[in-house]
């Protein structure tokens, strides 16, 4: 028996596509008004998780997770919205994501069981596709060779800070269990809004149902 090396050469991203692809990249995000990050099960064979971290670190946008990427992005990041997952996503993420100007999705899978039967309403128009070894931009600007670890390392440095998509999230979640407070001289949230009424509602349900005074 004769036995051969086997080697696996290291793999590299293609200087100029990369360059060009982070480019058009940062010029379409940072033309958005409120972008979001969407993170996908692929981050894992593209070895990039920490390169998405950094880019959310960076871009202070909202990130959400696909089902299938549970675990890949750390839930305690202070702009994570929970699992980006159509009909049944985390309260108020898939408004958060379908309402966004722009998304970068990183190694997304779109198939029947991740997308609740082909039911995302988001527009592949207004969206950055990172593949583990090619990047797409928007209906078919494409650009090959390129590492998917490489080319969010190198957004990150480009983007513009934006935190519009989450400070809109921030906004409405009500956190479960949670009590919210404010201040007189705080301006109004919907969040707070909806908890004064759900208060005064319990109230009235509590006074009818017992007939008593409770104001």
């Amino acid at each position: 028996m004769i036995l051969l090396p086997f080697l696996l050469l290291n793999r590299y991203s293609n200087a100029q596509c990369l360059e060009a692809a982070v480019n058009i990249a940062a010029d379409f995000l940072n033309a958005a008004v409120k972008p979001v990050l969407v993170g996908g099960s692929k981050l894992r064979v593209a070895r990039a998780e920490s390169s998405f971290v950094e880019l959310a670190d960076s871009s202070g946008y909202a990130v959400a997770v696909m089902p299938s990427a549970k675990g890949l992005f750390p839930e305690t990041h202070s702009h994570f919205m929970g699992t980006y997952w159509g009909a049944v996503s985390s309260p108020l993420c898939v408004e958060i994501v379908e309402s966004a100007d722009a998304y970068l999705f990183a190694g997304p899978v779109f198939n029947d069981y991740s997308s609740v039967g082909y039911s995302l309403l988001f527009k592949k128009e207004k969206a950055v596709v990172v593949e583990p070894d090619r990047v797409i931009i928007g209906n078919g600007i494409a650009f090959g060779c390129i590492l998917m670890k490489d080319f969010l390392r190198c957004l990150a440095k480009k983007i513009v800070r934006n935190t519009a998509a989450y400070d809109n999230y921030k906004r409405m979640y009500v956190p479960s269990g949670l009590p919210l407070k404010s201040s007189p001289d705080d301006p109004l949230r919907v969040n707070v809004l909806f908890q004064h009424i759900q208060v005064t509602k319990n109230k009235c349900n509590y006074k009818f149902h017992h007939n008593v005074e409770v104001f």
